[in-house]
């Protein structure tokens, strides 16, 4: 049975328990309200770990004025058990008086540079700094070797990889593959917010990322690429923030495109609900 706590000096000494007796720590940081793709993370993690620890913490200082703090499904009983059943040994469940213990709003916060400033971090200023901030903490809580994040988050695996080799800590990064419905939706906690018509059109996303990867296979140049994106998911109804083309680390495609990989990003609204995806792809 899975083994619940909200108090550090009881994580701390069950992960010191374990490292005491030679054992590899994996940890799955989430905000909760857990699906498939979150238990996957369990177990790719464990796969690479002898014991894992996850967290469910609703981050405040992620969330922009005007987002979805307050309504951010919670599901702490069910999530419990569906980590209990994908293999995790110990659920981190802090406070926000633990996990800032000044309060949320005067913590110190920590800045990645340049990769936060496109994209998502244009769309929701701050974001990262927050995402930054409280993976900086979860680490320093949890001291894992191992730690997991998925790939449908591709900016914030970006920001992650950043800030471990810029400050040093000792963590083995692995990026989980988008885990996606059968209609190709990206599964997401908020999806549910989706109604009926908004369900049946958001698989729509994934297909226009196919349809980016091909145009781009077949030299449409990027600029064009992005611009039948645009075109085609407003059509169905999308209000997007972006759709485009970038190189891994997310920097501008430009006119001249030659081998190696890429990567189609989107985001945009059905209603009330933003919903981000993106697609891998080589060129040869």
């Amino acid at each position: 049975m899975i083994e619940t706590t909200g108090e550090i000096d009881r994580l701390r000494a069950r992960v010191r328990e374990w490292k005491r007796e030679g054992l590899r720590v994996g940890f799955v940081p989430t905000m909760g309200n857990l699906h498939a793709g979150h238990f996957s993370l369990v177990r790719l993690a464990r796969a690479h770990a002898d014991r894992v620890v996850a967290s469910v913490f609703v981050n405040p200082t992620q969330f922009g004025p005007n987002e979805d703090l307050e309504r951010y499904p919670r599901t702490p009983e069910r999530d419990a058990e569906g980590l209990d059943a994908a293999g995790c040994d110990l659920l981190w469940m802090p406070s926000v008086e633990t996990m800032y213990p000044y309060g949320a709003g005067q913590e110190v916060r920590i800045r990645v540079p340049g990769v936060t400033d496109v994209l998502e971090g244009a769309h929701r200023p701050g974001h990262f700094d927050g995402v930054a901030t409280v993976v900086a903490r979860l680490f320093n809580q949890v001291q894992p070797d191992v730690a997991a994040f998925g790939r449908k988050d591709y900016q914030q695996l970006a920001v992650i990889r950043y800030l471990v080799r810029d400050l040093a800590f000792p963590v083995e990064l692995l990026a989980g593959e988008t885990v996606r419905e059968a209609d190709g939706l990206a599964m997401s906690s908020r999806n549910q917010y989706l109604d009926e018509g908004e369900r049946a059109l958001a698989p729509r996303l994934h297909q226009v990322l196919k349809s980016m990867r091909e145009a781009m296979r077949a030299g449409t140049a990027p600029a064009d690429v992005e611009a039948r994106a645009r075109a085609a998911l407003g059509e169905d109804g999308f209000d997007v923030d972006y759709a485009v083309v970038r190189r891994p680390d997310l920097t501008e495609v430009g006119a001249t495109v030659g081998p190696g990989t890429y990567v189609a990003l989107v985001a945009a609204r059905l209603g009330r609900t933003r919903l981000i995806d993106n697609l891998e792809f080589e060129l040869g």
